[in-house]
């Protein structure tokens, strides 16, 4: 389910009432009602699912969702328990059913003391706290900052100017440089016959104690389960973490550095500047990327790749010796026919 601190849940709807206001079909169940969105793996019998692509075809046998959406050829996958939409762009009917079932919270400000633990936190001239927001003792938040609703900080953290915190829940120890923007949506967009769709982004980032995110960096919130940063990670100035990433304890992560949504890093990983990591890659524990990588692939445990696509570096390095001898070879032959 969406955390309450960070997400409104709004009227029950009729999945009949529901297919109408999205622009479906109901085949059954029109009369059970739903008051939520959630992916296949986690829904319930209040919630509504969807089937976007055919690789998730156990998981919709397996759903528990009271409603499913899903294309007309899936129809007989989905379980005889589950009340049924039919439509042409399922996510994209989804995305829209969430914005009728949740909303984010308002800012709705509050003064420091209704946030602060004590009177140990500080914020400087121009810092917007939103309701609910708890800010832990000892606690240093810079100029011009934005603290979103329901956003929990922990202790003896540093919170830099111009920095935005939202949906995010923040350890001990914390440091957030300039311009760093935490809990932002992700990016996720869904296919539909008018065009592009945004897919509302309903999870949550969490920041273990003594995490460092430099400035300028950009920690997207889950798209329904969370993005997630290691005990004790140090993230460099301008580095992006997409949607549903969960990065290990202890790892360093260089400046332009991108990771793509849904990627697993365990802990000690270590990525050089300019790193990129595609999308639903699994990185191992102490596996080193080098920098300007590119990763379309799982790296072992320990491993260090490097290159585009990367590849383990003895492979790399062996390569790249092979295709520079070619190339001086070619070009010496070039001057003696001449």
């Amino acid at each position: 389910m969406t955390d309450p601190r960070f997400f409104e849940s709004l009227l029950a709807l009729s999945v009949a009432g529901l297919a109408e206001r999205i622009g479906a079909e109901v085949l059954r169940g029109g009369e059970r009602m739903i008051s939520a969105v959630a992916p296949l793996a986690s829904a319930g019998p209040a919630d509504v699912a969807f089937l976007g692509d055919r690789r998730f075809l156990d998981s919709l046998r397996a759903t528990a969702a009271g409603c499913v959406i899903a294309p007309a050829a899936a129809a007989d996958v989905v379980p005889a328990g589950a009340a049924l939409i039919v439509s042409g762009e399922p996510q994209a009917a989804w995305a829209r059913a969430s914005l009728l079932l949740h909303r984010p919270m308002d800012l709705s400000p509050i003064p420091l003391a209704r946030a602060a633990e004590d009177e140990t936190v500080r914020a400087d001239p121009g810092v917007v706290l939103g309701q609910g927001a708890r800010i832990g003792r000892g606690t240093r938040i810079g100029a011009n900052t934005v603290i979103g609703p329901g956003v929990q900080i922990g202790r003896d953290c540093l919170i830099g100017p111009n920095v935005t915190v939202s949906f995010a829940l923040v350890g001990d120890r914390v440091k957030l440089y300039a311009g760093a923007r935490i809990g932002e949506a992700g990016f996720g967009a869904a296919g539909s016959r008018s065009g592009p769709v945004d897919v509302p982004q309903l999870g949550r980032v969490i920041l273990q104690d003594g995490v460092t995110v430099g400035a300028n960096s950009c920690i997207d919130r889950g798209a329904y389960d969370d993005t997630v940063i290691g005990e004790n990670t140090k993230i460099d100035n301008l580095v992006m973490i997409a949607h549903n990433c969960v990065i290990g304890r202890n790892c360093l992560i260089a400046a332009h550095t991108g990771i793509s949504g849904s990627v697993t890093v365990g802990d000690g990983v270590i990525f050089g500047g300019k790193a990129g990591i595609g999308d639903h890659i699994a990185i191992g524990q102490g596996a080193r990327v080098a920098g300007g990588a590119g990763v379309l692939a799982d790296i072992p445990p320990g491993e260090t790749w490097s290159g585009y696509p990367a590849k383990p570096i003895r492979q790399f390095l062996r390569e790249t010796v092979w295709v520079s001898k070619q190339a001086s070879g070619k070009a010496r032959a070039g001057k003696t026919d001449e």
